[in-house]
């Protein structure tokens, strides 16, 4: 499996995340972002979605690791770095393989209809400015993915507009775009009214 190269679709990217964990009783989240690839960071934002959406995001501190990890990516990115650094307490948390494997599992029914649909269309919206605005919605996601640990629900809905966000980015596909859009604007006015009433 080529690494060197962005995943195609979402089941591209929970076969390289499975491989890449193959034999082992634990997964670290810098073996998981070796296996999608770290050049660019579509994958790794369609990799934190996709932990966000399982049940891994129960785990306590999840969601505030992946909102660090989104934070640090994107930054160094859009300052010009080639290749971004990462703390080593971030990099090396571990999560155990056969709760990441039953995640994954659960999502390649739904992944396999998305990819269907998926292709490059409106790319205005994912290419030069658009994906720089994409990158900037995903960093104020990020950082307010801490309030989602004490939210029900929140975390998985911040976790679909991640993981939306990041497949428009790899797919080319600004009609995704404007689906992560609407997910990252209305999930918020969801939750809001769900407490008020």
């Amino acid at each position: 499996m080529d690494n060197r190269r962005e995943p195609a679709d979402i089941e591209e990217l929970l076969d390289r995340i499975e491989a890449g964990s193959a034999d082992r009783s634990h997964v670290s989240i810098g073996e998981m972002m070796d296996s999608v690839g770290r050049r660019t960071f579509g994958p790794v934002v369609l990799m934190v979605g996709l932990i966000l959406v399982t049940p891994l995001s129960g785990m306590p501190g999840m969601p505030t690791l992946m909102g660090l990890l989104t934070l640090l990516t994107l930054g160094q990115v859009l300052i010009g770095r080639k290749h971004f650094w990462l703390p080593d307490w971030l990099v090396q948390r571990q999560v155990p393989r056969q709760k990441l494997v039953q995640g994954l599992e659960l999502l390649r029914p739904p992944a396999r209809r998305i990819d269907r649909l998926i292709r490059p269309r409106l790319t205005m919206l994912v290419k030069g400015f658009g994906l720089y605005v994409m990158a900037m919605a995903c960093m104020v996601i990020a950082v307010v993915m801490p309030a989602t640990e004490i939210v029900p629900f929140s975390a998985s809905i911040a976790g679909l507009a991640l993981m939306t966000f990041g497949l428009a980015m790899i797919s080319k596909d600004g009609l995704l775009a404007l689906f992560a859009w609407a997910i990252a604007l209305i999930g918020p006015v969801m939750l809001v009214r769900n407490f008020s009433g």
